[in-house]
């Protein structure tokens, strides 16, 4: 996800300077990090290669590959300040203006949170109300019966990576073109692990998921929120990993604590 979202955000960045146009640089962004998914899909898919290893692979090279291209480009290695960005425009909705809690939340927010909301809502649909959504699951659960009633399983699995390439070039888009209007080194800070982590909590559901990283988000959100309070910032910055943590712990107990109860019920 990492290597993805990085190649997204500097190529958005920089393309949306050099086009002078926010969908151009969009559309170069996206581009960039669906490359890269095509990448990992060609050496998962076809030379069989561990995802772990290639995955590792791409995300070191989007850590350092962009520290590179950004010097080549702009002759620093640190962000691409000097450049102007075109960035994702903030919406207010008036209906919500007096609306308790959601008001304040959603209004003045960046488009791409609204298209974050409706991409969960749209994923659910695909994966849940639609024969490639049945499709979809029955290769994740089981590759082998899939094949056995005539599902393209690496067809099916190149497309899913097609559009996972999508949404976290959509992720690195934000950070570079929303969150900050400009590139810089490393912006994700491992907020691809903790996308992997909540993708993991929720079993793979996207309303699950998407819960989660709101609460991981929450957890940042106080990270930042401590450190008006002095505390160390070493600390703060520890927190949305530890919530992590936390709750990678909970639904490993759980999962095995159901492996448990199962084997004894098989025994029995």
């Amino acid at each position: 996800y990492e290597g993805m979202a990085l190649f997204a955000a500097l190529c958005g960045a920089l393309g949306s300077h050099y086009t002078n146009s926010l969908w151009l640089g969009a559309l170069i962004g996206i581009a960039t990090g669906m490359l890269i998914a095509v990448i990992f899909a060609y050496f998962v898919l076809y030379l069989d290669t561990s995802p772990m290893l290639i995955g590792l692979a791409l995300n070191s090279l989007g850590n350092f590959g962009t520290i590179y291209m950004l010097f080549l480009i702009t002759g620093r290695k640190s962000d691409s300040s000097t450049m102007v960005s075109q960035s994702f425009p903030t919406l207010s909705i008036p209906a919500l203006k007096d609306v308790p809690v959601l008001g304040p939340l959603l209004n003045q927010t960046n488009v791409l949170t609204y298209v974050a909301i409706l991409a969960t809502i749209i994923i659910f649909i695909i994966i849940y109300k639609t024969p490639f959504g049945l499709r979809l699951r029955s290769v994740g659960e089981s590759p082998s019966a899939a094949t056995s009633v005539g599902i393209n399983v690496k067809k099916t699995q190149f497309i899913v990576m097609l559009i996972s390439g999508f949404l976290a070039s959509m992720g690195g888009l934000f950070m570079s073109m929303a969150y900050l209007p400009y590139f810089t080194k490393n912006m994700l800070s491992g907020r691809g692990f903790i996308g992997l982590a909540a993708c993991n909590l929720a079993a793979g559901h996207p309303i699950g998921a998407f819960a989660c990283t709101l609460l991981f988000g929450a957890a940042d959100a106080i990270a930042n929120v401590a450190q008006a309070f002095r505390l160390p910032a070493q600390f703060a910055s520890m927190l949305p990993y530890i919530a992590t943590i936390i709750g990678l712990c909970v639904t490993g107990y759980r999962v095995s604590h159901v492996k448990i109860k199962k084997a004894k019920k098989a025994k029995v």
